[in-house]
């Protein structure tokens, strides 16, 4: 079966089987950061845009995605960079499996909501399932983020964000697991921000 996607904004057409799911398609068209982890609707490693909505990507056929635009990570990152460094400022990436997901999620909740509690930031990202931290370190993160966000127009603005040249900043804190990214960057992802070199975990 033919579908017509438009991934990451590019037009893409390819031809899947009706069983395909739109996971497995999506790694096949090199978006590594969509990750197999529970096949069951669980655990949100799998997390991806359909027409700017958060969709588990296990639980969808590619047939589906026909005539849709899907986003993944790879399409957003200038976007996640806004506050990834402030979540891995907190120990929170760990062995980065489960970033990618919680990354997503964190980017659609800021989008709904630029001003959340802390019990809404737990609801929305309790599908998200993660073996290494008890999830406080990307609470902490996030709420650090707005804290110091100009998208919070009521909070104090007196600390800068971390920067790439920061001790604990982005350079030195933030890994991405290796098979995060195609393999042309296995070892090092660098993002289009001024000096940030994020380093990959193996």
């Amino acid at each position: 079966m033919e579908i017509k996607v438009k991934l990451n904004g590019k037009n893409v057409i390819g031809n899947v089987e009706a069983d395909t799911v739109l996971l497995d398609w999506l790694r096949e068209k090199g978006c590594l950061s969509v990750k197999r982890g529970c096949d069951t609707s669980n655990c949100g490693l799998c997390t991806v845009f359909m027409d700017n909505k958060p969709i588990l990507s296990c639980s969808k056929l590619a047939v589906q995605a026909d005539g849709h635009e899907i986003k993944t990570l790879e399409g957003l990152q200038e976007e996640a960079l806004e506050f990834v460094g402030f979540i891995a400022d907190q120990g929170a990436d760990q062995c980065g499996f489960c970033n990618p997901g919680f990354v997503m999620n964190t980017i659609a909740l800021l989008r709904e909501n630029q001003d959340p509690t802390d019990d809404e930031i737990r609801a929305f990202l309790a599908g998200n399932l993660c073996r290494c931290s008890g999830y406080e370190g990307q609470l902490r993160g996030i709420r650090n983020f707005l804290d110091r966000s100009p998208l919070s127009p009521d909070r104090s603005h007196s600390d800068s964000p971390p920067s790439a040249d920061e001790s604990h900043g982005f350079r030195c804190r933030f890994r991405w697991p290796a098979s995060f990214f195609s393999s042309a960057h296995a070892r090092t992802r660098i993002f289009p921000h001024s000096g940030c070199r994020c380093r990959t975990s193996r």
